[in-house]
């Protein structure tokens, strides 16, 4: 559009002229946007509020150490339901409240078997309770409700710059062995929750078909105590098909690679947390199409999520 003034010539034409054309334009844009115009976008994208931390790589996410400093709180073994332990929380406030996921050990093993994960997920965003059970002979039942217990205390009790930084609706656990298969007896008790990593689980229950948490369960290929034949698999197969799920086998590796720090278990552990308890899509770069590691014997999943 030309827009011609009075005068065209002199200071005053040009100064009149530059008027024009902005008032002109102006008034077509006011137009576009008040009347809308045909084929023209005016939708705009609503960013998650979850997401937490820069846009990651297959770096990041192999890191020893995120990007948050993490600072932890001791509980005592008195605490009411499970048998204490050790609370990782990112020192960070000003990105918002953050997701937490309660950890249990395996068979006769106390939380130290754990402790590898506290720091290494909480820098990536996340509040994390490596816990200690009430006897180290429970069964995964027990350990399933004392997996809830402690996340209870995170949202109830814990010390006051904890409960600061948790979003109490946004909880997930994890566990290995039988704390595994208490991580699958806590998704029955609370389908609320919003993750479950069971690690080399070990449950004398198979069928886990009212499961309704998103699951990732990750087994090992050379496992004597809960071989994956007998347990991960049957497990995952026994998740409903409607379920977003995955499974992971471990090339090479044993009942108790869960226990010493392995960056193939942080990586996908941290980027399925981060997906569902976040609700993070930046992370389904890493879990879908299905990973081929050189450390993974085997992949499945319901790929896409």
């Amino acid at each position: 559009m030309r827009i011609r003034s009075k005068s065209s010539t002199g200071p005053r034409g040009r100064m009149a002229r530059t008027i024009g054309v902005l008032t002109a334009a102006l008034a077509v844009a006011s137009g576009l946007v008040s009347a809308g115009v045909a084929g023209a976008d005016v939708t705009t994208t609503q960013e998650n509020p979850y997401e937490r931390g820069p846009d990651p790589t297959e770096d990041s996410i192999e890191a020893i150490r995120g990007p948050f400093r993490v600072d932890t709180e001791r509980v005592s073994s008195f605490a009411v339901g499970f048998g204490g332990g050790t609370i990782y929380y990112p020192t960070d406030t000003s990105e918002g409240t953050f997701g937490a996921v309660a950890v249990a050990p395996g068979f006769t093993a106390d939380q130290g078997s754990m402790s590898w994960y506290g720091e290494r997920i909480a820098s990536q965003g996340f509040i994390v309770f490596t816990i200690d059970t009430n006897t180290r002979l429970d069964q995964p039942g027990q350990r399933g409700r004392q997996l809830l217990a402690a996340l209870d205390y995170l949202v109830e009790r814990s010390d006051r710059d904890v409960r600061q930084r948790l979003d109490p609706n946004r909880l997930a656990v994890m566990g290995h062995s039988m704390g595994g298969g208490g991580s699958l007896e806590a998704t029955v008790s609370r389908p609320s929750l919003k993750a479950s990593i069971p690690l080399t689980p070990w449950n004398l229950d198979k069928t886990w078909g009212d499961v309704q948490v998103p699951t990732f369960i990750i087994g090992a290929e050379n496992d004597s105590i809960a071989p994956v034949r007998t347990h991960s698999e049957p497990f995952y197969e026994s998740l409903p098909g409607s379920l977003e799920k995955a499974y992971l086998e471990l090339n090479a590796a044993t009942h108790f690679a869960p226990n010493i720090s392995n960056t193939t278990i942080a990586k996908y552990s941290i980027s399925w947390l981060k997906r569902f308890v976040d609700d993070d899509t930046r992370y389904s770069q890493f879990l879908c199409p299905n990973p081929t590691d050189r450390t993974i014997e085997e992949y499945r999943s319901t790929c896409p999520y």
